[in-house]
């Protein structure tokens, strides 16, 4: 009897010491894990991880989510996704076009919310935009048109704009068909086009010698993610130089950007954090329509047009979102 109770007190100061540490790695096996891959971190981040807050995931409890970080190099993002594809990860979340593709090359098996991409159609990187197929979905911004309306925009806003420098980065495939549908519509906006590539970081400096060479009368900025990160600097050469200048998102005016027009990246990474939701519940990425961001945010600056000695017609004021004064 006694060296019976003595083995209970044993076993159960055993299972007491043993059992807190199997109930404390038990959820470690169970926390989903994103894989997101970006260029740098930004504020659309921040809405990502606020649209996943909202459906209940809790960063680092009851999510996790592996950072990879691109800045500017896209030669890196195959290594960047391999790392995320080898950490089998739930799901991979790739921002724009490029990481979009590195991910549907990397993998045909892990789940993929791409979001932020321009064209996918176009780009080959989903079949359509309602069915998807294979292990892509994601959030699309508006396509290569989008591109033609903000050069309309910039000639209301400058009406003796007829020479117009395009900033973009030809690497970027969305780019690419951007610059194409600029290039027909040029000619019946009364606009002579000169493009300036920038493709690497350190690329900057020759471009904007190559855009004071040219002596445009405006800048036409494409999106970029290259283009993105270093938007306060393109900013500022805009301001310093004096050209009237359109971006894509409001970010680029809240930099001190004169015009912005484009979708809201906000809501596009909290619908991509909604997908990513459904797919973690056992939603399939090819049952999942690509979602496209239709409504688009006109955001004028209006510190940066009196700089410019610009005043801008009421034709065009009106049909601001906001205007920051």
């Amino acid at each position: 009897m006694w060296y019976s109770a003595v083995g209970c007190i044993i076993t159960l100061t055993l299972s007491l010491l043993v059992a807190p540490r199997a109930a404390e790695a038990q959820p470690r096996g169970t926390v989903p894990r994103i894989g997101y891959v970006g260029d740098t971190p930004g504020p659309y981040v921040d809405a990502f991880r606020q649209g996943l807050r909202e459906r209940g995931y809790i960063e680092g409890e009851t999510i996790a989510i592996e950072y990879r970080w691109q800045e500017g190099r896209h030669e890196r993002l195959p290594d960047l996704v391999a790392e995320l594809v080898q950490l089998r990860v739930d799901v991979l979340v790739p921002v724009g076009t490029q990481p979009s593709r590195a991910a549907k090359q990397a993998t045909s098996t892990i789940p993929i919310v791409m979001a932020q991409v321009g064209d996918p159609v176009g780009s080959g990187l989903v079949t359509s935009l309602a069915k998807p197929g294979g292990n892509m979905t994601g959030v699309s911004v508006i396509g290569p048109d989008i591109g033609v309306n903000q050069l309309e925009l910039l000639k209301q806003a400058v009406p003796g704009a007829s020479r117009v420098a395009v900033l973009w980065n030809p690497t970027n495939p969305a780019a690419g068909a951007v610059w194409r549908e600029l290039q027909r519509a040029a000619p019946g906006l009364g606009v002579l086009l000169h493009a300036v590539a920038v493709q690497q970081p350190e690329e900057f400096d020759s471009a904007f010698a190559a855009l004071r060479a040219a002596q445009v009368d405006a800048l036409h900025v494409l999106q970029d993610h290259l283009l993105f990160s270093h938007r306060t600097r393109i900013v500022d050469f805009a301001a310093q130089t004096r050209l009237p200048a359109i971006y894509m998102y409001r970010e680029w005016a809240d930099a001190g950007g004169l015009l912005a027009y484009g979708a809201s990246l906000r809501e596009v990474h909290r619908r991509a954090a909604e997908l990513v939701d459904k797919i973690l519940k056992g939603a399939k990425p090819a049952d999942l329509p690509v979602e496209q961001v239709m409504r688009l945010h006109l955001v004028i600056n209006l510190k940066t047009a009196t700089a410019l000695g610009l005043t801008f017609p009421p034709s065009i004021l009106v049909l601001a979102d906001e205007v920051i004064r």
